[in-house]
C-alpha cells in the first residue's frame, strides 16, 4: 500500500514541477520578481504561522505534562519546537536540491540572493 501512495504522490510532484514551469513561462520580468517577493511573503506567512502554533504546542505540553521546567527550559522547549516546526513545514522544502535546481533556472541570481537573505532567519 505504501509503495502505491508514494508511487501516487511522486505522479503528483512531477505534475506539480510540470505546472509550474508552464507557468513561469507565462512571465514577464517584472511579473517574476513580485512573484519573488509574493513567495518571500508566503513563506513569512507560513513561519508567521508556526510561531503561534509551536508557542501553543509547547503551552499545551507544559500545562499536562505533569512536571515543572524552570526558565531556560521552557525557552529551550520553544526554540526547539519552532526549529522543528520550520524544518518541517519550510526548510525541508526549499533545501531540496531539486527544488532549489528548477527555482535557480527560472529566477536571476540577485532574486535567489533575495530569497536566501528572506529565509536565513527562518532556515539558520
Amino acid at each position: 500500500m505504501f509503495l502505491f501512495h508514494w508511487k501516487e504522490e511522486s505522479q503528483h510532484a512531477i505534475l506539480d514541477e510540470l505546472e509550474w514551469e508552464r507557468e513561469n513561462a507565462k512571465l514577464d520580468a517584472g511579473q517574476r520578481d513580485r512573484a519573488v517577493t509574493d513567495l518571500i511573503d508566503l513563506v513569512g506567512a507560513v513561519d508567521g504561522i508556526l510561531q503561534m502554533q509551536s508557542a501553543a504546542d509547547v503551552d499545551y505540553f507544559l500545562r499536562v505534562c505533569g512536571r515543572t521546567f524552570d526558565g531556560p527550559q521552557v525557552a529551550r522547549l520553544r526554540d526547539v519546537m519552532l526549529r522543528a516546526y520550520r524544518w518541517q513545514y519550510i526548510a525541508s522544502g526549499v533545501q531540496d536540491e531539486r527544488f532549489q535546481k528548477i527555482l535557480a533556472g527560472m529566477i536571476t541570481e540577485a532574486q535567489m540572493q533575495r530569497i536566501g537573505k528572506a529565509l536565513a532567519p527562518i532556515i539558520n
